[in-house]
């Protein structure tokens, strides 16, 4: 991909972009009731999560949780059963929501533009929605609204922290006492924080800003903060360029934070000392989600060309510690990834926020690159795993399904 030409035509559309697409999305009037689908006996009642008449059972370990941007709704999905079935219900959350985390008492924490919703997924029913301290202005739907979008947990699950958009201006880190459900703290942070990733030892978090080009690092005992840019092919074009982070995955093995650039860049950083260094990819494609296994192999999702007379279409990179990558193609624009209990399986949204995004998931045997397609949800963005109880099992893996038509294709 010849940068240089691309990043002089998105200086020119600077004025215009924002971020990955033209701003769009009608501002809403009122914030959506918060409801509750489990299946054709369910019915919603309130906000503030009163029973239903009829009791869903808990969602197995390892069932899906991915955000509906387009649906204002939180979708269950058990991967384990038949692509007809697999859809358990959905629980209404909020306004255009984005990220979510799920914490192992079995609480789902999601970014809405109108505030944070709880979801109990035992009862699949939203039972909280934590209004964000800081104003965004009217609640609207779009790439580029305004309110929560990347959120974590701290370590002891006494803390969640929102990455809040505040549109035409930097970002907010918002600190959430999960057991008061209230917000207790504000921290000033880069435009668009994308995503927020927090250290193994709870004492550092990092916000990742699209518009800023960096990682904001926050002492979150302090609310101190450093900024790191990360920009490996400069900052020109400023808000109109493609060339931004998106999503940052802490490694295990020493807590450096991996972005991911155009699938031919990734940027480790070392929070600490702010020295970035930059490797090789090899998926030449625009990059958006990732995660990253316990023993250090990485997940990356591509979601298409910049220019597709040059640039490769989507997929998912499986990047070893040791760097060498698989490269396994995949229909349509892609958003974000998580992996199975076992890593045998990884599940990459397909709700992405520029047009072309489907109403699904790709679901990738991570071994042995087998590829299939679940229908789920409504430009589902953000996607969580259930965490079971002490000593469940995973869910049946998929891996072994026939393949899509696009088989795996060798890195380069």
């Amino acid at each position: 991909m010849r940068r240089g030409t691309v990043l002089a035509a998105l200086a020119a559309t600077a004025a215009v972009l924002t971020g990955c697409t033209t701003p769009g999305g009608p501002a809403r009037s009122a914030p959506s009731p918060a409801s509750s689908s489990a299946g054709p006996a369910a019915t919603d009642r309130s906000p503030a999560g009163l029973a239903t008449s009829t009791a869903p059972s808990p969602p197995p370990p390892g069932t899906l949780l991915v955000t509906d941007f387009g649906a204002d709704t939180v979708t269950f999905v058990d991967p384990a059963r038949r692509a007809g079935s697999a859809v358990l219900g959905s629980v209404r959350v909020g306004t255009a929501p984005q990220g979510i985390v799920a914490g192992p008492d079995g609480t789902a924490w999601v970014a809405t533009a109108e505030g944070v919703a709880v979801v109990d997924t035992a009862a699949r029913t939203r039972t909280a929605l934590i209004p964000y301290r800081t104003r965004t202005g009217p609640v609207t739907t779009g790439e580029y609204r305004g309110g929560g979008m990347g959120l974590a947990l701290s370590p002891d699950g006494s803390r969640l922290y929102a990455g809040v958009n505040v549109p035409g201006r930097n970002g907010v880190l918002e600190v959430v006492d999960t057991a008061r459900r209230s917000v207790v703290a504000t921290v000033p942070v880069g435009r668009r924080p994308f995503d927020v990733d927090v250290s193994r030892d709870g004492r550092q978090v990092y916000v990742t800003g699209h518009d800023s080009f960096d990682v904001t690092v926050v002492d979150p005992a302090r609310r101190s903060t450093r900024r790191i840019e990360v920009a490996p092919y400069g900052t020109e074009g400023g808000l109109g360029s493609w060339l931004k982070p998106h999503h940052t995955a802490v490694r295990p093995s020493d807590g450096a934070l991996l972005l991911p650039f155009e699938g031919e860049r990734l940027a480790v950083v070392d929070p600490d000392t702010g020295r970035v260094r930059v490797e090789r990819m090899t998926a030449d494609t625009h990059q958006h989600g990732v995660t990253v296994a316990a023993d250090g192999t990485l997940y990356v999702v591509g979601t298409g060309p910049v220019d597709p007379a040059e640039d490769t279409g989507p997929s998912l990179t499986i990047r070893r510690p040791s760097g060498a990558e698989r490269v396994i193609p995949l229909d349509g624009p892609h958003e974000d990834v998580a992996l199975s209990a076992d890593g045998r399986t990884a599940y990459v949204s397909g709700g992405f926020t520029r047009d072309g995004h489907w109403d699904g998931l790709s679901v990738v045997g991570t071994r042995t690159g087998t590829v299939t397609r679940l229908a789920a949800g409504h430009r589902p963005l953000g996607i969580a795993v259930l965490p079971g109880h002490p000593g469940a099992t995973a869910p049946p893996s998929p891996a072994s399904a026939p393949p899509s038509p696009a088989g795996p294709r060798p890195s380069r």
